[in-house]
């Protein structure tokens, strides 16, 4: 195998720290995609060095609008009186340092803790978060890079645009066309095929399949991505890694939500 290709992504642990921030801004981006800025002191030594990085967002109960922080300890994350917030997991689009400011964009859905939050989000509404705990750091300049998502995905590939230099850029998402091209801006050097929105399960990952059979994979020098709904991401990952022999290492594979929760 060439030297390049044993550039395997690799991880880091981060301190594990729970946070209270509260709303700076809340702008609307494109489709059902609102971006919400976050300050607070708390925020002092946040880090995240991974394009896909995920922290844990804890929103506030519903009817009092309290949220409770736990503690750290030598036994791990103790949670006072054995109460647990409503969480959910999110790609830290931009955190500047100097300023102490958090950037999250969320995609709202019809329903859920976090839409229904963000839909009502306002300048001084608290939450708090927690990581991340470790990151995936991936080396920018794989020569052919593949990228597989819904709508959920899109935050982090927009953050891995800002960086990542690879001559052939591929990336499938199943998302609006009109709303992904307004929201991801700039991406001429990205070969996009947009799939539909709302779209992706076992039957369209099937389908996409069909649809890869024709792409040359090359053999080294490569990285591959998938996120999503998650039967349709092991599908992918599993069609990756098996019928078309990729090295595990060099395909990532996440499941952002399941079909039966959402």
């Amino acid at each position: 195998m060439a030297e390049k290709n044993r550039r395997a992504p690799r991880r880091v642990r981060n301190e594990l720290v729970f946070r209270p921030v509260a709303v700076l801004s809340k702008t609307f981006i494109a489709g059902n995609f609102y971006r919400i800025e976050f300050g607070g002191e708390a925020l002092k030594g946040f880090t995240s060095p991974s394009f896909e990085d995920h922290i844990k967002v804890f929103f506030p109960d519903a009817q009092t609008g309290e949220f409770h922080l736990p503690e750290i300890s030598e036994e791990g994350v103790v949670w006072k009186d054995g109460i647990r917030p409503v969480a959910r997991d999110y790609t830290p689009l931009f955190f500047d340092s100097e300023q102490g400011r958090l950037t999250l964009d969320f995609y709202l859905h019809q329903s859920g803790v976090a839409s229904d939050w963000a839909a009502q989000a306002q300048p001084g509404d608290r939450l708090a978060i927690g990581g991340p705990r470790g990151s995936l750091i991936v080396p920018e300049d794989y020569d052919f890079q593949l990228y597989v998502c819904d709508e959920t995905g899109l935050p982090a590939f927009k953050r891995r645009l800002q960086t990542m230099s690879g001559s052939r850029i591929k990336l499938y998402a199943w998302a609006d066309e009109a709303t992904g091209l307004e929201y991801l801006q700039d991406i001429r050097q990205v070969e996009v095929n947009w799939l539909g929105s709302g779209t992706m399960n076992t039957d369209t990952a099937q389908e996409l399949i069909a649809r890869l059979e024709a792409l040359a994979l090359p053999e080294e020098d490569y990285f591959i991505w998938l996120t999503g709904e998650g039967a349709a991401v092991k599908m992918l990952s599993d069609y990756f890694t098996g019928q078309r022999g990729k090295e595990a290492d060099f395909v990532r594979a996440v499941a952002y939500w399941h079909l039966k929760s959402r």
